[in-house]
């Protein structure tokens, strides 16, 4: 199993659903689709009886008190991309003294993930990449509100660090770096390339495909905000290889029409790990 199946992975047994999603629900049939090990869920709400009309909605939610599943934040975000780029449009959000939730109604397209289930990898790798371009192409970075910026992501290494994250929860590539080193090398980042509105989060699970295999639209845009492109293209290529196996991440820089950057790419695969 890599690392990214024990990060976040499509549950296979029983799953207790939170007493806000019950009552979000209502009459609406509730399957769970996706947890994160930070204890975060989501589950797909399809219409039940009388709802047909109201088609089917989705809700993430958070336990209270855990750092990094700001709901809200999302919230904020899906509202100021709006109908800029393809993402769910939010019905409703909130908190209790369990945790938050974040009601998006479906759009269409299923999770990129599933080409390895179709046979299609190298495919869906291409079309990630072509989603990623139109987003980035999409939205106005002088006139965005959030930042994905290298310094934000530092203070949150170090602030990992200061917990006493280390090598043994980084990626493989990375556990033989020492500490001290690896920290060092975050405060040499590479001159901006091209400064982007990110996704930041553009693993492959998180860009939906149509039937056809081509992009139709992005979920999860927690931590979207104005940075180098390249923090967001590392990434999604690397993620290829969490969830086709190697050989797919050339066709992520393929489909977004761009010769892959060694340099950059090793930073933000480290800022990433780091952060």
């Amino acid at each position: 199993m890599s690392r990214a199946e024990r990060i976040a992975e499509i549950p296979t047994g029983p799953v207790a659903v939170p007493p806000a999603v019950r009552t979000l629900a209502g009459d609406d049939v509730v399957t769970p689709v996706w947890r994160n090990v930070l204890g975060g869920l989501t589950f797909r709400l399809d219409p039940g009886p009388g709802r047909e009309a109201g088609g089917t909605r989705y809700v993430k939610w958070a336990p209270a008190g855990v750092p990094g599943l700001d709901l809200a934040a999302e919230a904020a975000r899906l509202a100021w991309v709006g109908d800029r780029t393809p993402v769910p449009r939010v019905l409703d959000h909130g908190t209790d003294a369990d945790g938050a939730w974040l009601v998006t109604q479906a759009v269409p397209g299923r999770s990129a993930v599933e080409a390895r289930e179709t046979g299609d990898p190298a495919g869906a790798a291409t079309a990630i990449g072509r989603g990623l371009r139109a987003l980035h192409e999409a939205l106005p970075v002088a006139s965005c509100p959030f930042t994905w910026s290298v310094a934000d992501r530092v203070a949150n290494a170090d602030a990992r660090l200061a917990r006493g994250d280390g090598p043994a929860q980084w990626f493989p590539e990375h556990r033989g770096i020492p500490v001290a080193e690896a920290r060092a090398r975050l405060d040499d980042a590479p001159a901006v390339d091209r400064l982007v509105v990110c996704h930041g989060d553009a693993c492959v699970p998180n860009t939906l495909l149509h039937d056809d295999g081509s992009f139709a639209a992005h979920v999860d845009l927690g931590s979207l905000g104005v940075a180098d492109r390249w923090a967001d293209l590392a990434v999604a290529a690397w993620s290829t290889e969490w969830n086709y196996g190697p050989g797919y991440d050339g066709h992520v820089y393929t489909g977004y029409g761009v010769e892959p950057d060694p340099e950059r790419i090793a930073y933000y695969r480290l800022l990433w790990d780091l952060s």
